[in-house]
């Protein structure tokens, strides 16, 4: 895909970390980038950084994604790149020293941010697209992009919701 102001991109987790770095590149290739995060403060200052737009958003609420996407694409039209980089991970251990087993709520918001936010990002992104008219000869659309770190791959201690997908966990 060619990367220049006539392609536009959202990128979760744009506020920090991997997602803030993916906006940052993104942007000096010319492309037009709205930041979906939940930070307001830093997602501002990155977008301003970049001559993006931020939007407020939970990527586990359907819902909030809908709205978010519809915001983003009133600014900058439809997108044609999605990167998911939003994610959380606290380091809680399956069971602790003292036998407390891990808090179920904690591992529910993680799938909820994780996996489901993926989800509901790429799927509603991935709508749009289709009904996009092709940038390219042989029918492109766009492209999507799921992030992780090597922690969803490895189940590091404390991780086990991160790497949930996985089938075996350190317990120690």
């Amino acid at each position: 895909m060619k990367l220049d102001n006539s392609i536009a991109a959202v990128v979760t987790g744009g506020a920090s970390g991997l997602g803030e770095a993916t906006a940052r590149a993104l942007a000096e290739q010319g492309v037009r980038v709205a930041i979906l995060d939940r930070d307001e403060e830093r997602g501002q200052k990155v977008a301003s950084d970049i001559g993006g737009t931020f939007v407020a958003v939970d990527v586990s609420d359907a819902a909030s994604v809908t709205a978010a996407l519809k915001n983003a694409r009133d600014a900058h039209g439809q997108e044609r790149i999605c990167i998911n980089c939003a994610g959380i991970a606290w380091a809680i251990k399956t069971v602790d020293r003292d036998v407390k087993s891990h808090d179920p709520d904690a591992f529910a918001k993680t799938i909820a941010v994780n996996l489901m936010g993926s989800f509901n990002v790429a799927s509603q992104s991935a709508a749009g697209m289709m009904q996009a008219d092709p940038i390219s000869a042989d029918g492109e659309r766009g492209l999507i992009v799921n992030t992780a770190s090597v922690a969803a791959f490895e189940g590091q201690i404390g991780q086990v919701a991160y790497s949930a997908d996985r089938k075996s966990t350190r317990l120690n």
